[in-house]
């Protein structure tokens, strides 16, 4: 991938880490389990919430620190295309990988509403208003860095194993 292709999309990808970033800090930082389950005494209702939480945590610190990173390469004097494309690629691997696949499974992309307008996130348990809307929030921001950097799922590796290195 040329140069400039690459830097730019270090500098949109760094950007949008850092929306997703501030929005995850933001309900992290204001919300915990006994806020979330408000008043509802079920068992699953308390569980989903600890995992949707540890997915969430999770997912912010994979983003902060592909986003630092990131960060890192872009304030070098002279750009390092070679250690842009490796963080490019770990953005697609860890903080976009671990949206679309969170360990507990709270919610799950639904691919058939993709191209309908509609969310294609659908929830395991009914999540309330505001755990519900982080995750869609988040979840566009996601999607945008996905089909970005979709080149890294694959390509990079290839590359990287056709010049004969790991």
């Amino acid at each position: 991938m040329p140069v400039a292709n690459v830097k730019g999309l270090s500098e949109t990808t760094h950007a949008k880490l850092k929306e997703a970033i501030v929005q995850l800090e933001s309900f992290l930082n204001e919300y915990a389990v006994p806020q979330l389950v408000n008043g509802d005494t079920s068992e699953g209702a308390a569980l989903f919430y600890k995992g949707l939480l540890a997915d969430l945590r999770h997912l912010l610190v994979y983003s902060e620190t592909v986003y630092e990173k990131i960060g890192i390469v872009l304030r070098r004097p002279n750009f390092d295309t070679e250690a842009a494309e490796r963080s490019l690629y770990e953005a697609y691997h860890q903080a976009v990988a671990a949206f679309f696949y969170p360990k507990n499974e709270c919610y799950s992309e639904d691919g058939r509403y993709a191209y309908t307008g509609q969310d294609a996130i659908r929830f395991r348990f009914v999540p309330t208003r505001p755990a519900r809307e982080i995750v869609l929030s988040v979840s566009k921001v996601y999607e945008e860095l996905r089909d970005e950097l979709a080149y890294y799922e694959n390509d990079y590796m290839t590359q990287r194993r056709m010049q004969g290195q790991k």
